[in-house]
């Protein structure tokens, strides 16, 4: 860590925190995620959580934890590690930064895992946010998905996590093999009765080197249809709108004052310091932007890069752009009046109240509308 962020004084300070815990009890059929399916009894766990903490606590020496807005805990499951070493984890990041109630700290867990001392504590460690892998409560669907809960246990799970907290979110998943739209909507109906604060909502896809790609290769399971998941989605707002909830994100709805800063901060142009293996760290200046994974940089993009990328990321965000990024975009991309021009005209974009904002078709067709913005700076 210290060879690669060692000149951190250069760059702007990270706001948000990834933390990656790789490991889960079973590889679901879809997952292509850096994790690995092991015993909650495997001595490695012990030895990346000892390693992890080391680097939570060489990243508050060097600095770099003093702005941080946002804690993220994902994987792999995180809860599938047991209390103890949850406890340590959790522990070593609140005396390395301040984990006050103003940060936001979120952790996934899977329904099978997830215990009422878990939640208890969780809690008390200063988690204030609980991210739930559902993805259906369809139980053909689950068992279809390689999912080892079922959908009572899902259920159990929300109600569970609300003792404590409040803010608890789930995922759910459409364009899944034998997925009907009456299942679909049953349960995005059954995440509102749940009460449950935010709802990410995701497209299957078929991931290089899954079990559903080699089921693919086999034809033993088609693709997933992109008109049927495009219905999906669209259903997914009317019923999650009408609800009062708003769709914040492209794949993210939430009741007002619950949206996700963490993810948002991805959206933002926010620097982000990732830890533990396959995290990626985002660092930047007014110049250079970088991407690192497990020491080794990814990618650097230079000014006018980074200028396309911001505009491409505000577009998956339902405010969208407003009229100074473009301003600041058009100093140093000549082109980005034609091509705004181009997408409004194609109905990808629209200009509202001065900015320009995405619109369902332009999320719908995400790949041709980030495309073209990213090509104003190959």
């Amino acid at each position: 860590m210290e060879e690669i962020l060692a000149q951190s004084d250069r760059w702007e300070p990270y706001r948000a925190l990834y933390v990656h815990v790789p490991f889960c009890k079973q590889r679901c059929r879809y997952c292509d995620f850096s994790t690995a399916a092991v015993s909650a009894a495997d001595p490695a766990i012990d030895g990346y959580i000892e390693d992890l903490v080391m680097k939570i606590r060489r990243a508050s020496k060097l600095g770099l934890l003093g702005a941080i807005e946002t804690v993220y805990i994902g994987g792999g499951t995180p809860s599938h590690i047991g209390l103890s070493r949850l406890s340590m984890l959790l522990y070593t990041i609140s005396l390395s930064m301040h984990l006050t109630p103003d940060v936001e700290c979120t952790m996934e867990a899977n329904p099978e895992s997830l215990t009422p001392n878990m939640v208890r504590d969780l809690w008390a460690l200063g988690v204030n946010r609980l991210s739930i892998g559902v993805q259906s409560f369809d139980d053909e669907l689950l068992r279809t998905l390689g999912r080892i809960h079922d959908a009572e246990a899902a259920r159990e799970a929300v109600r569970m996590a609300q003792e404590r907290f409040q803010n608890v979110s789930i995922d759910l998943m459409c364009g899944i093999p034998g997925q009907t739209m009456e299942s679909f909507e049953q349960s995005v109906r059954e995440a509102l009765r749940l009460g449950v604060k935010h709802v990410s909502v995701y497209p299957l896809a078929i991931e290089e080197g899954t079990p559903f790609d080699r089921m693919v290769e086999a034809s033993e399971m088609d693709e997933p249809d992109p008109d049927i998941q495009a219905d999906m989605m669209e259903a997914a707002e009317r019923i999650l709108v009408a609800a009062g909830m708003h769709r914040y994100e492209v794949a993210s709805y939430a009741y007002p004052g619950y949206e996700s800063r963490h993810n948002t901060a991805y959206w933002t142009g926010v620097p982000y310091l990732g830890l533990g293996t396959a995290a990626v760290t985002m660092r930047q200046d007014a110049q250079c932007r970088e991407r690192i994974r497990d020491g080794e940089l990814e990618d650097r993009l230079d000014a006018r890069q980074m200028a396309a990328e911001d505009l491409m990321l505000g577009m998956r965000m339902t405010r969208g752009i407003d009229r100074l990024a473009v301003e600041h975009a058009r100093e140093l991309l000549p082109h980005v009046d034609e091509v705004f021009a181009e997408l409004e005209r194609l109905g990808l974009v629209r200009r509202i109240e001065g900015r320009f904002a995405p619109t369902e078709a332009g999320w719908l067709r995400g790949n041709e509308l980030y495309g073209r913005i990213l090509d104003l700076a190959p």
